[in-house]
């Protein structure tokens, strides 16, 4: 477990010669708005191996070439059906051995919700998880994804590869990852049921890096744009990087950046061990 407090983590290194295995989640709430908000000239500077991107809102021919394979990055995308809706995206700087596009269920893959690519012994995977607070059918639908979720984490943990899942869950899972607990108690995001799924996750084995590494740091990494949330650190920490214990060992520092704003997630950054 590291040392490194949140804030000095603040100054993660950007050399090209990292000796840590660098990996990015970041909800981008419309790729072509947060390339606008300079998202893409942060990125370069930052060293990445893997960036795992989420709600690109976008398809195909939507992506600039930048987009698309950002200065030395290659990039693989899963769109939704739907113009303007979703989609999920991962920047490597190898080309991986594997690239596993959905989950093989229909109605899931339709909104481009997974993305998982392989690189020798490590999977790294993109999520966008569906959000609830639109009304009672998308929390049925978030429930039924969970439903579904499960038994594939399972079969993921079982191969024995080390793993990080990426993404916005779109579950605050302890009253210490958004400000205003009390106020949300029955709103989606922090409802009994999905904290409880969750804590059943942990307890199967998988980590959640930041709270394992800072057991008493919020973490928030999403703002409502209503009012002056983001001012007042009104926040969720909705945003994961969820590991296999032997990644779990590997995680030395990470990171929050609040800087920029490139759109009403901040990106979490993790520095694992390469070897």
């Amino acid at each position: 477990m590291s040392n490194c407090t949140p804030l000095a983590c603040n100054t993660l290194s950007p050399s090209l010669n990292n000796p840590m295995l660098r990996i990015v989640s970041a909800n981008l709430n419309g790729i072509r708005s947060a390339d606008k908000k300079g998202f893409f000239d942060w990125l370069v500077n930052h060293q990445a191996d893997f960036v795992c991107v989420q709600e690109l809102k976008a398809q195909a021919a939507d992506l600039s070439p930048r987009m698309q394979n950002p200065d030395g990055l290659s990039g693989y995308f899963h769109y939704a059906d739907k113009k303007g809706y979703s989609g999920v995206g991962i920047y490597c700087r190898q080309i991986p051995d594997q690239v596993i596009t959905g989950l093989g269920v229909d109605w899931i893959d339709a909104e481009g919700r997974y993305l998982q690519v392989d690189s020798g012994n490590l999977s790294v995977i993109s999520l966008y998880l569906p959000s609830g607070s639109s009304g009672d059918e998308r929390q049925d639908v978030k429930f039924r994804f969970l439903d579904v979720f499960k038994p594939h984490l399972d079969q993921l943990y079982a191969q024995g590869r080390e793993v990080v899942i990426c993404g916005d869950w779109n579950i605050a899972h302890q009253e210490i990852d958004l400000k205003n607990w009390k106020g949300n108690l029955k709103n989606s995001g922090f409802l009994p049921e999905e904290r409880a799924w969750m804590t059943q996750l942990l307890a199967d084995g998988w980590c959640d890096v930041w709270r394992q590494l800072y057991p008493e740091a919020p973490g928030y990494s999403w703002w409502s744009n209503r009012g002056q949330a983001y001012a007042k650190d009104v926040g969720w920490r909705i945003d994961y990087h969820i590991v296999t214990p032997a990644l779990m060992a590997k995680a030395r520092a990470a990171n929050v950046y609040k800087d920029e704003k490139f759109s009403d997630h901040a990106p979490l950054t993790v520095d694992y061990d390469r070897s």
